[in-house]
């Protein structure tokens, strides 16, 4: 699903992202409800960020990656947690790239999201290379998204990465 997001696009930067856990939702922009197997998956656009809301019958997971006034966690590289029954991992990558790319790029990204029937992207007016992207999807008992944040102003994409899942004991 491909939206225009009712909010003015503000300069903001690559680097004012943060990763935070477990907070409640947040104002969102858009919102696409999934229902993938047992799980419960709200993908939530918050402006140049995204909120996914996790429940299931193990517990239930949020994750946000924002501009958080006064956050003292910036986007890590990676993260891996126990979050009680669950494996939580994340990784963040940020690209640079020409603006010829950036623009290349922000359409295949766009162009991928837009159709497919797991996915949510929001583009701001008045930049029409500036968007938030979001993919979901579960496999092998683990729900797992994809997330893409768009600052053409610096040509850099910031791309995440989750995946969700029961831990499953070690074979003794």
């Amino acid at each position: 699903m491909l939206t225009t997001l009712k909010t003015a696009y503000t300069d903001t930067r690559a680097s004012d992202l943060a990763w935070a856990l477990g907070r409640e939702p947040l104002p969102a922009l858009a919102v696409l409800d999934l229902q993938l197997a047992d799980a419960r998956v709200q993908l939530r656009l918050l402006g140049a960020s995204h909120q996914v809301l996790l429940e299931e019958e193990h517990g239930t997971c949020s994750e946000t990656v924002a501009c958080i006034p006064g956050s003292s966690t910036p986007l890590p590289l990676g993260v891996a947690k126990r979050i009680g029954d669950w494996e939580y991992e994340f990784a963040a990558h940020v690209e640079t790239l020409s603006r010829g790319s950036f623009a290349g790029r922000a359409q295949e990204l766009l162009a991928l999201v837009a159709e497919h029937p797991l996915g949510l992207a929001g583009t701001f007016p008045g930049s029409p290379h500036a968007f938030t992207a979001m993919l979901a999807q579960r496999e092998d008992g683990q729900v797992r998204w994809r997330t893409w944040h768009a600052y053409p102003q610096e040509g850099r994409l910031v791309a995440t990465r989750t995946r969700v899942g029961v831990r499953v004991a070690a074979a003794i």
